[in-house]
């Protein structure tokens, strides 16, 4: 599972997604076992990095679901979910305090 998520956040790096944090959600009740988020340098940018990941990932990874909307794109790898958004929808959704209360209590079940 590690080698996964340092291959997902190797990705984005080099393709200059930032601020890129992942979440160890094994222990938690959260839906999924990890989460990775990276900011964008906007929207383009966003799709840009998604389709990094799918050239970069496949064909190990499989893609269940990915949604697009404005400012945020949501890749669902059935046990990973991969958020990459623009520093403005990151900072107004805060996602990142969200997770964090998942991987607390993951930690505390662990």
């Amino acid at each position: 599972m590690e080698n996964r998520i340092a291959k997902i956040v190797e990705i984005l790096d080099r393709n200059k997604g930032e601020h890129i944090e992942s979440f160890d959600l094994r222990n938690s009740d959260y839906f999924v076992d990890f989460v990775v988020i990276a900011t964008s340098l906007g929207e383009r940018h966003n799709e840009a990095l998604m389709d990094f990941l799918k050239i970069g990932l496949k064909p190990e990874e499989s893609f269940s679901n990915v949604e697009t909307s404005d400012g945020w794109v949501v890749v669902d790898l059935g046990d990973i979910l991969v958020h990459i958004m623009t520093e403005k929808h990151r900072n107004l959704y805060d996602l990142d305090s969200f997770v964090k209360e998942f991987e607390k209590r993951g930690r505390k079940n662990g």
